[in-house]
């Protein structure tokens, strides 16, 4: 396939919406509004929005293909190339793979974090949606430290983020500590036995985290910080280069945020559902104060798409500021200013979406790099040659 002919979208340019062509060639769009056409085949997007690909920054779907049932493990390989295409089904065109190292062994454990690593290098160029490595670092998993600078400094990192989940109260949760125990394999005793050394090095943790955050910022890697729970806790971050606030647990702390120009990220999923799973912050209203700058998977993958739409039936935003949450934001924010919005010479990372059915959205065919690698309606295809004579004769 040498390139692409796109007709008769209703194509997301900016902040307008106007019925286009699209030409692709090597991979970028050549040009727009041009009924020339030089590519071998054709796709009718009559009736369809032409929208940028989704730019995911933070996804751990991928865990449930891991481990689909607790102590019941597949392949890595298996797991990444299932995420995959449930990714490109959902329209994610570009994917950070949300691994956490933790102190924990099991799924989260440093054997895991090497094996995702490993295999997301190894089985990139196979995949349909760009894939990257987003390490979620434990900032208690002090003797991960070493490896980790390692691999910033050898360019292996994509997304770096700061995680504390050694959270005493939380863990005393019978609910909470009862999974976390299952998930590790150990014996409630041992787990225990586990957190007190952990627990034993609490003093070492921030000097760790500005180490970590000095490399990443040399090897020019984003950073982010997770749950923040004040504005001084975002303060902190900040001073350390670490400008992404990712799931802010309050208004004081998001305002904060983005008072200083963080970007901050919320999940869809919160949106879809009508609020937190965990009871903390709506980011629907945080998304109408302004205080939301990305959405991403969390997860479930399916959710970034479905949030922009129904951001728009509630009237929140409308389509070309919802949109701007799931694709031109995080690529500013991962620093990929290559695609995130439909422009002359940007990278060809397209959907044709069916909006007919409100907050219903399907997609219909995804195109990433300029390669069609996902179409569920076979009808749209067309030699573009076809499509060039009836421009004519409709001219």
């Amino acid at each position: 396939m040498t390139g692409l002919f796109i007709d008769g979208g209703r194509t997301l340019l900016g902040q307008d919406i106007a019925e286009t062509s699209l030409q692709i060639g090597d991979g970028v769009i050549a040009d727009i509004g041009s009924d020339s056409t030089h590519g071998t085949l054709g796709l009718d997007a009559s009736n369809l929005l032409v929208l940028p690909g989704i730019v995911d920054l933070h996804g751990d779907a991928f865990e449930r293909q891991l481990m689909p049932r607790p102590g019941v493990d597949f392949p890595v390989d298996v797991a990444l190339i299932d995420s995959d295409r449930q990714a490109i089904a959902n329209g994610i065109t570009t994917v950070f793979h949300g691994t956490t190292w933790s102190w924990e062994p099991g799924l989260r454990g440093a054997e895991n974090a090497r094996k995702l690593l490993d295999a997301i290098e190894t089985l990139r160029p196979q995949l349909a949606s760009d894939t990257r490595f987003h390490l979620r670092q434990e900032t208690f998993n002090l003797d991960a430290e070493d490896e980790i600078l390692g691999w910033l400094k050898a360019g292996r990192i994509d997304l770096l983020a700061f995680n504390d989940h050694m959270d005493l109260a939380g863990i005393s949760k019978p609910a909470k500590r009862a999974r976390m125990v299952e998930r590790t394999g150990l014996t409630s005793e041992a787990f225990d036995q586990m957190v007190d050394r952990v627990l034993s090095r609490t003093d070492e943790v921030p000097a760790s985290i500005a180490r970590l955050a000095k490399a990443a910022n040399a090897a020019d890697v984003p950073t982010l910080s997770h749950d923040d729970a004040t504005p001084a806790m975002r303060d902190d971050f900040r001073k350390l280069g670490v400008n992404i606030a990712e799931f802010p647990i309050n208004v004081e702390t998001a305002q904060a945020a983005a008072d200083a120009g963080d970007f901050i990220v919320f999940g869809a999923p919160n949106v879809v559902r009508g609020g937190s799973h965990t009871g903390w912050t709506k980011a629907s209203d945080m998304i109408a104060k302004g205080l939301c700058s990305i959405l991403a998977s969390d997860y479930y993958y399916p959710a970034q798409l479905l949030a922009t739409f129904r951001l728009l039936h509630d009237g929140i935003l409308s389509l070309p500021q919802a949109w701007a949450l799931i694709s031109s934001a995080p690529a500013k924010a991962a620093g990929l200013t290559d695609r995130g919005e439909i422009a002359q010479g940007r990278r060809a990372d397209l959907l044709l979406v069916d909006d007919s059915v409100a907050m219903r959205p399907r997609i219909v065919a995804v195109i990433v790099q300029g390669k069609l690698v996902h179409l569920t309606d076979a009808t749209r295809l067309e030699p573009a040659r076809t499509m060039q004579r009836k421009a004519i004769a409709a001219a």
